[in-house]
Order: C-alpha cells, then structure tokens, then sequence
C-alpha cells in the first residue's frame, strides 16, 4: 500500500482492483476495510468495478446492466455502510428512456446514494468499443455534497475533454475523481491532461484504474492525483493507494496565478452556443 500526504485532512483510497469474480465481494470489503483502518474518509474504485470489460467486444450483454438500486449499486451501498466510508463506485445502469449508462455512484458512509454521473464521452475503438454497450450520459456536469470535500466526478475518457473539470471547479468542486479503464500503454498522455486540470482548474484531481489486462485489452496503469499547484501526490500500481490533503489549503491556490483569473463563463458559453 502506497501513501503520501500534502497536509492534515481528507484522506482518500484509490483502490485499483475489480470485483465482478466469485470472490469480488470479499475482497471488495478487505480492501475498504483496510483503506477505512488506514485512515481513508473516501475510496474510490475504477470504472465499472462490479463489471468484467465486456467492451472488449461489441456484444453488450443483459447481465451486464440492472436497473437503479440493483444487485451491483446495492452491495457498494451496503459495504460502504457496513465499513463506514464514503465510496466512489458505479455500474452499467438502465436509464427511464431505456437506455444504458455508464455510470458512477457516489455513495456516503451510511449508505445513501449522494450522486450520480453518466459517462459523458464514450470511446470507440479496438478493445473500447463502448458505444455498443452504453449511450453518452445526459446531465451536466455538478459537484457532489455530503463528504467532507466538495466532490467533482468524471469517467475516464471525460477528463480528455478539460472543460467538465473547469465547470466542476468553477461550482466549486475542491476534488475531481476519475474512476477509468485505460491502456499501460497510454498513460504518458493521461498525466499530462490530468496534472493541467488540476492546474488550471484549481482543485486536486485523482484517478484510479482497472489493474491488469482482460480479453487481450492491454489495461493498467497506475493510480494517480495531482494537487492544484500541479505537485504529484501519488503515482502507484500498488491495489491500494492513499494520498491526504489540507482543504484549507484551497483559498491560497486560488489566490494564486492561474487560479486568479477571471473564468468568463460568458465570453466561452457565447462562443460554444455559436457551434451548436
């Protein structure tokens, strides 16, 4: 287990495992056990935990998906009451249109679903053909409230596109996670982008991924969060890593140049609307 710290406060798990096997529930509870013992306010998960990547093929399977509240969304609310620790996890959910989406659950120490976002941008390519399996998400992007930071969140392929992070930020959002599935291979372009929004939107981000390769998609890479002024907090493949940060630290990086400029939701918003 990796742990750094930038202060006294929250500290956050990043718990790079997947729990769709037999045994995915008791390991699921060791590893939350363990991150709550160790002090962690918050874990989160990569993306879709309680799933095998079955977007390494077009064919999207029924078992795949359940409908709000499922089987998948009610054993991280229960965990995550039972070990009382806040818990980023997600599941392929049916939506009231009756389509799927990938979508990330936030769940608070009690148990109570806090909030929820859909993958807003989905990929389409070898070994992440997931446009076959979910559709974009709808909502826009809205920090979630009930922990003891202001939590934004994405969904891997979502970071790519900086200005969710922005907004996030900008309805101040203190913390960006990013639970994701993304290649070894890769990761030299997934730093840069995450360490910029940190950066340049202010905020810590932090992004944990599936660990290890399935059906020949060549996934792994390490855990990761960044702070505002751009410092690496953890970098890691260990299953579990912790990284804990001083909330009060905020106002100051605000302060500081780049987050003292003026965000123009005006000038940008009259730009965006002009290519829609």
């Amino acid at each position: 287990m990796k742990e750094t710290s930038s202060g006294s406060g929250f500290t956050v798990a990043l718990i790079s495992d997947v729990f769709w096997q037999v045994d995915g529930e008791a390991r699921l509870r060791a590893h939350l056990t363990e991150a709550r013992a160790s002090g962690a306010s918050l874990a989160v998960l990569p993306e879709l935990p309680l799933n095998p990547w079955s977007a390494a093929t077009t064919k999207a399977l029924d078992e795949d998906c359940e409908q709000p509240g499922g089987p998948r969304s009610s054993l991280q609310a229960g965990l995550a009451s039972e070990i009382g620790i806040g818990l980023v996890g997600g599941a392929i959910l049916v939506g009231d249109d009756g389509l799927r989406r990938n979508t990330a659950l936030v769940f608070s120490p009690d148990g109570d679903l806090l909030g929820s976002w859909e993958k807003a941008h989905i990929p389409d390519e070898p070994g992440f053909r997931e446009s076959d399996h979910y559709a974009r998400g709808r909502d826009v992007p809205t920090p979630i409230e009930g922990l003891e930071a202001s939590l934004g969140v994405q969904i891997c392929s979502d970071v790519n596109r900086p200005e969710g992070t922005h907004l996030l930020a900008a309805q101040g959002a203190q913390l960006v996670v990013a639970p994701r599935a993304t290649e070894l291979a890769t990761w030299h372009r997934w730093k840069p982008v995450l360490t910029a929004n940190a950066l340049t939107s202010c905020c810590w981000v932090a992004s944990v991924n599936r660990p290890e390769a399935e059906q020949d998609v060549l996934i792994g890479g390490p855990s990761f969060a960044v702070a505002p002024d751009g410092s690496i907090l953890l970098e890691t493949t260990d299953t579990i890593g912790l990284f804990t940060f001083d909330l009060s630290e905020l106002p100051h990086r605000q302060r500081e140049y780049p987050g003292y400029l003026d965000v123009r939701a005006d000038l940008y918003s009259t730009g965006w609307g002009r290519l829609l």
